[in-house]
């Protein structure tokens, strides 16, 4: 058997998440059903990371085994992106991995980017890219409340009611606000998150640099640990898993 391992960008808007679901058109299903028809038989791929409705990925991963193996590369990409065309979803390159590689579980770190358009005028071409926040952001204050975030913590506060990880406790090793014009780009970078998780602390330093909350306030939600005290989770199409490393 051949262990392979693709890289997957895709516009997250018009499905139910990568995993596939009975309710609803999936960003794993479309992949499976390209690959059944490049090689004649069902396969199931298994992605690094789960993504909600209506989030993107610049730089997904997964990884399927199969008997043939891919002799040229080109002709698969290639050949994959024509069944995928249309879909929003792109293959941008395959490389073989040993037989025990799993790219879930082999993931050493992963970024999530959150955009942020902070304009009055409404969204046209990143309309389904971005959150529009129209209140002024205060930068400096985003940034303060972000510094309190890194390091290892119980992050229950960012934790949807549905989450199944075992525990509350991660490890957030970078986080980092940069602006450029109207666009604010919020990465976070951890071996794994929580359901959730990001698009909480998004939308709590939301009302945190909107004057909402103080430092106070955001600090008192966070170390309470208690999900009802988190501010509302910033919507989902601002989200993109930006990259994965091994």
């Amino acid at each position: 058997m051949y262990n392979y391992l693709i890289k997957i960008e895709y516009d997250g808007t018009n499905y139910v998440g990568w995993q596939s679901q009975k309710n609803g058109k999936s960003v794993q299903q479309s992949i499976e059903t390209a690959l059944k028809k490049i090689f004649k038989i069902k396969i199931k791929i298994i992605g690094a990371g789960r993504t909600d409705k209506g989030v993107h990925a610049l730089s997904q991963f997964a990884h399927f085994k199969i008997k043939n193996k891919v002799e040229n590369k080109k002709k698969f990409l290639d050949s994959v992106n024509f069944f995928l065309k249309n879909k929003m979803i792109s293959i941008l390159d395959i490389t073989k991995k040993n037989e025990n590689f799993h790219a879930r579980y082999d993931a050493k770190l992963r970024t999530y980017e959150y955009l942020i358009i902070n304009r009055l005028g409404t969204l046209s071409i990143n309309q389904n890219k971005a959150w529009h926040v129209k209140k002024k952001i205060d930068l400096k204050l985003m940034k303060k409340g972000a510094l309190i975030l890194k390091g290892t913590h119980d992050f229950s506060t960012f934790r949807a009611s549905s989450c199944s990880a075992k525990t509350p406790i991660k490890k957030i090793r970078k986080i980092k606000i940069s602006k450029n014009k109207d666009f604010i780009r919020i990465k976070i970078t951890s071996k794994s998150f929580l359901q959730n998780q990001v698009r909480s602390i998004v939308g709590s330093l939301k009302y945190l640099s909107t004057h909402k909350w103080s430092l106070v306030d955001f600090k008192n939600a966070f170390q309470s640990k208690k999900r009802d005290n988190c501010a509302p989770p910033a919507p989902a199409q601002g989200l993109y898993l930006s990259n994965i490393e091994y």
